[in-house]
């Protein structure tokens, strides 16, 4: 019987890999200076090396990885002013498809949000950070993605490959606070009224009042008070 399919071409494995490297760095899922090992991800991933190695090069191009002079390659690390120069991108384009998203967002979409933002509440309670952070991610993928504009949210999507492992320093040690009501929920009223003009308010306030102590933290590891590493997620004074 003749094969159903045709061996793999090595662009489509590069391909896959790369979208699950991609997706990984956007949801958080490694430490900021997190270096790979390719031996051991072509493993993981079942493929051989070459097409690992050409996914983390694209990466690199796309400032979510760093290379370095022993050309070893980690998860690129944002300094303070870094982060907050993506921030202030982040309000304007965040916002724009926000707004948009108020507009447009199906009813099924505005549920799927909630019940995204239920998982985050619990998981937060749970002490389940990095389902938190993942949950975190889809929130805002979601919500952008029901703005209907495809370029814009791929613009984001490579502003969030950077801003992705940073939040791994949220939990616990910087957990976002907020004066009043979770922004989140600012976010799903506003929708519900189709008050586009809400929502971009909620998400820039969710975005400001929720990275506080973040900023704070980013300080104080600049400063030297403080060392965050991965897998010795204490905060350490020095």
């Amino acid at each position: 019987m003749d094969a159903v399919f045709g061996p793999v071409p090595r662009e489509s494995l590069t391909a896959r890999v790369y979208g699950e490297l991609r997706g990984a760095l956007m949801e958080g899922r490694f430490w900021p200076g997190h270096r790979f090992k390719i031996r051991e991800l072509a493993v993981s991933l079942r493929v051989s090396e070459t097409p690992v190695r050409e996914a983390l090069m694209q990466l690199v191009r796309e400032r979510g990885l760093e290379m370095h002079a022993g050309r070893s390659i980690t998860v690129a690390r944002l300094t303070l002013a870094q982060y907050l120069e993506l921030r202030e991108i982040r309000l304007m384009l965040e916002g724009l498809a926000a707004e948009r998203a108020a507009e447009r967002i199906e009813a099924t979409g505005i549920a799927a949000l909630a019940a995204v933002h239920a998982e985050l509440t619990e998981a937060e309670q749970a002490g389940r950070w990095r389902s938190a952070i993942r949950a975190n991610w889809r929130f805002h993928h979601t919500l952008y993605g029901g703005a209907g504009m495809p370029e814009l949210l791929a613009l984001l999507e490579v502003i969030w490959l950077r801003n992705g492992p940073l939040l791994n320093y949220l939990y616990p040690h910087a957990m976002p606070a907020y004066p009043g009501r979770h922004q989140h929920l600012e976010v799903l009223d506003a929708l519900a009224r189709r008050d586009a003009a809400g929502v971009r308010e909620a998400i820039r306030a969710d975005t400001i009042e929720g990275g506080v102590r973040l900023v704070r933290l980013l300080e104080d590891m600049e400063a030297g008070r403080v060392s965050l590493l991965e897998n010795q997620p204490e905060r350490r004074i020095t």
